[in-house]
């Protein structure tokens, strides 16, 4: 018995080995990609419509090097997520049940869109906003706002990777949902609270600013929101699975 345990735990070790080195060659690979891309990505956000009275400035000689291999990073995680996401899947898939290996399979793309329109709306959205709010007040305080190009990379990397990590919400809480670990009604019954770390992570990212916590809560709002809808729909089936695991039970007793 110990030694079949023993051939066990070794297969799955030999499998996790094999599903990380298939994910390193990707992303050694997309490093190349990101190498190629990160020049226009990096030109592109330096030069948005929001930056153009900022004259950005390097402090440290070596910032420039530091943005460069942070966003060629940046890409290669981007390009590889559906990869990581499909090896973690392989990994763990026979372990699951026919229909949810199928149902989690198809949490990927959902997973890649909803990342990309996190990103995108932080970008384009809540970016230009809390600049411009930031260099009025600094105006009407008569400061003259200096601009390290690290600082400002930073920002933007503080500001815009976690929305693409809140935007996972929904369909983080469907699989939580069909998996029996919450339900609706819990959602609803601790709305409160959600709200409440809402606000505190908007907070955190954004200045200290009234408006523009609104503007950053009122989406992660939103998604809560959606969320209990979707978690609803999630719960039917997680119902109605058990309840057909129930009788299959029962047959075969």
């Amino acid at each position: 018995m110990q030694d079949e345990e023993k051939k066990d735990i070794m297969e799955h070790l030999d499998e996790l080995r094999k599903r990380l080195l298939t994910t390193m060659y990707f992303f050694l690979a997309a490093l190349i990609v990101g190498f190629f891309l990160s020049q226009p990505l990096i030109y592109q956000m330096q030069n948005a419509p929001w930056t153009a009275n900022i004259q950005m400035h390097a402090f440290q000689v070596a910032d420039p090097i530091k943005i460069y291999i942070m966003v060629i990073i940046i890409i290669a995680f981007v390009i590889i997520l559906p990869v990581i996401l499909y090896q973690l899947w392989a990994f763990i898939s026979p372990g699951l049940y026919s229909n949810e290996q199928k149902l989690t399979l198809s949490y990927i793309p959902i997973v890649m869109i909803l990342m990309l329109i996190g990103m995108a709306f932080s970008y384009f959205i809540v970016v230009p906003y809390i600049v411009q709010f930031t260099f009025d007040l600094s105006a009407e305080m008569g400061i003259e706002t200096t601009i390290g190009i690290n600082q400002y990379f930073g920002f933007l990397f503080r500001t815009v990777l976690p929305f693409g990590a809140i935007f996972q919400m929904p369909i983080m809480v469907l699989f939580l949902t069909q998996l029996g670990m919450i339900t609706p009604m819990f959602l609803k019954k601790n709305r409160k609270y959600a709200y409440f770390i809402l606000f505190i992570i908007a907070a955190v990212i954004a200045p200290p600013d009234f408006m523009t916590h609104i503007l950053l809560t009122i989406p992660m709002i939103l998604l809560y929101e959606v969320s209990i809808v979707i978690s609803k729909y999630g719960y039917k089936r997680y119902l109605k699975a058990e309840q057909k695991a129930l009788e299959e039970s029962l047959d075969e007793d």
